[in-house]
């Protein structure tokens, strides 16, 4: 299954090759919107602000080209910056308008709590998806981020506790979408990519070479600090 990864100037794009690559997708970076037709997925990674991270999807090309992606039942995959970028509008730095392709807004963690968000939490299950299916409530991932998205629940596969209920993975049509880091998130995060590869098989009704490799031991987990 190819999968393009989307090099816009705003993403850990070696590291989430790799988990890709682990669970059996063919992940290919692109700096254009050109490419993306040959692909299978288009992934959309990103660390940093949202206002920069969309400007420069705007100026690229990419965002007028996700818009019509996600509209004609293609694969999409969003993770963190990349997840907060489908939705409408976010208030960071001001009021910027999203990609559009999700409902709601992006908004500033609450007080009380140490901001950035940046560690390890327990996802808990809210609704059944083929994209959680390997995982179970109670396994943590890895998060780095400042602000989280507030949208219908209808959308919310899983979600967190961080001061407040944090939508963790989401889920509308041909979309998914992380707020955490699958790939810094040790196994947990290969079979949650792992589910997504299972869900948009599922989607296209098609079968896909490669296979899960399996993930292999991992330091990852509760205490074990990575930055995005």
């Amino acid at each position: 299954m190819r999968a393009a990864l989307v090099d816009y100037g705003a993403g850990n794009l070696r590291s989430v090759e790799r988990a890709l690559d682990r669970v059996g997708f063919q992940p290919v970076r692109v700096d254009s919107p050109d490419p993306l037709e040959g692909a299978d997925l288009v992934v959309l990674p990103g660390v940093g602000a949202f206002g920069p991270a969309v400007r420069r999807l705007e100026e690229v090309g990419f965002a007028e080209v996700l818009r019509g992606w996600a509209a004609a039942g293609k694969p999409l995959l969003g993770l963190c910056l990349g997840m907060q970028l489908l939705f409408e509008y976010s208030e960071e730095d001001g009021l910027h308008r999203g990609l559009g392709l999700l409902p709601g807004r992006v908004v500033r963690l609450p007080g009380g709590v140490k901001v950035p968000h940046m560690g390890w939490n327990a996802l808990r299950l809210v609704r059944p998806s083929k994209v959680t299916a390997h995982v179970r409530s109670g396994e943590y991932v890895y998060f780095v981020h400042s602000f989280y998205v507030q949208t219908p629940a209808e959308f919310v596969v899983a979600d967190t506790e961080y001061g407040v209920r944090i939508p963790a993975v989401v889920e509308a049509g041909p979309v998914v979408a992380f707020q955490f880091h699958p790939e810094k998130s040790g196994p947990v995060g290969l079979r949650l990519l792992q589910g997504v590869r299972d869900h948009f098989q599922l989607r296209l009704g098609k079968a896909f070479g490669g296979g899960h490799r399996g993930p292999q031991k991992s330091p990852g987990g509760p205490g074990a600090g990575a930055r995005a």
